[in-house]
């Protein structure tokens, strides 16, 4: 007897936790698995409704009565560098950029665990072991690249200075984790990795490089903010920022819509043709 993997998605929705970009309020996701056939499919169309991906998972925030967090994508064609941004590009003009298969390495993981300790000691990734490192990077069923930067350094080798694991989508790259060496802060270079990804994708002839969720009130994304041309997936469509102040995260219980209507509205691939699953199921993802 031959068997398959389900073609027709079913989501999830993970128990309330602690959220980490907004002091006080509690995390919650929307989920389904990635895999089969139909795995880039689902990446390429769900990453253009606000979901992310996390190994062979994606997820969308999906809180109880709150909808701060808004999916971020710059538009390449659009995209013109800020003043401070073209001096982080010419600060760093000396970096390689190195495109490799998603291999994780031990050279990747000291630079990440050192990054780790600097700057998110006490962050939900701060106990992740070499293993978990190299599953991060390595359980992926889509088009996935470990994109390295190296710099010189006095014995005249290549350091590896910063990491970025990028997913190619059919519409843009999507930024999925990206750390660097804590010691280089001065060169900004969680910012020239995202003007970097624009120039790959507008080489690539890509529309939109993807930057993860923008949480108005958390100061971790105020940074992204300051790209010009950037659009966020508010109430079911992508529309330019604008003022950043114009969006508010407060929560209010009747603010975010049923788990059953958000599914039912959710666009699949063309290959997926029959009706979206839905298994409301309350699991814990620690």
């Amino acid at each position: 007897m031959r068997h398959s993997l389900p073609t027709i998605p079913q989501f999830y929705v993970t128990a309330p936790q602690p959220c980490p970009y907004l002091k006080g309020r509690m995390e919650r996701k929307l989920f389904t698995a990635l895999q089969g056939d139909q795995a880039e499919a689902m990446n390429d169309t769900l990453s253009k409704q606000g979901f992310r991906r996390s190994q062979n998972v994606l997820y969308r925030p999906s809180c109880s009565d709150c909808r701060a967090c808004l999916s971020a994508r710059i538009r390449v064609a659009d995209f013109t560098p800020s003043r401070s941004q073209r001096r982080t590009r010419k600060r760093n003009n000396a970096l390689m950029r190195e495109v490799n298969s998603a291999w994780a390495t031990e050279e990747q993981y000291d630079l990440f665990r050192n990054y780790l300790d600097a700057r998110h000691a006490d962050g939900g990734m701060a106990d992740m072991d070499v293993f978990e490192f190299a599953a991060m990077v390595e359980e992926t069923p889509v088009r996935t690249r470990v994109i390295e930067y190296r710099a010189p350094d006095e014995a005249g080798d290549r350091a590896l200075s910063a990491v970025c694991l990028t997913d190619v989508l059919d519409d843009g790259l999507s930024l999925v984790y990206s750390f660097f060496d804590p010691a280089m802060d001065k060169h900004s270079l969680g910012q020239y990795i995202i003007l970097d990804h624009i120039e790959l994708a507008r080489a690539a002839g890509l529309p939109f490089v993807y930057l993860g969720y923008w949480v108005p009130g958390s100061p971790k994304m105020d940074y992204k903010a300051g790209f010009n041309a950037l659009e966020v997936y508010h109430e079911g469509q992508w529309r330019d920022l604008g003022a950043p102040s114009d969006y508010t995260s407060a929560t209010h219980p009747l603010s975010v819509p049923p788990i059953a209507e958000q599914v039912t509205k959710l666009v699949m691939p063309r290959e997926m043709s029959a009706p979206v699953g839905l298994a409301q199921r309350i699991s814990r993802t620690d």
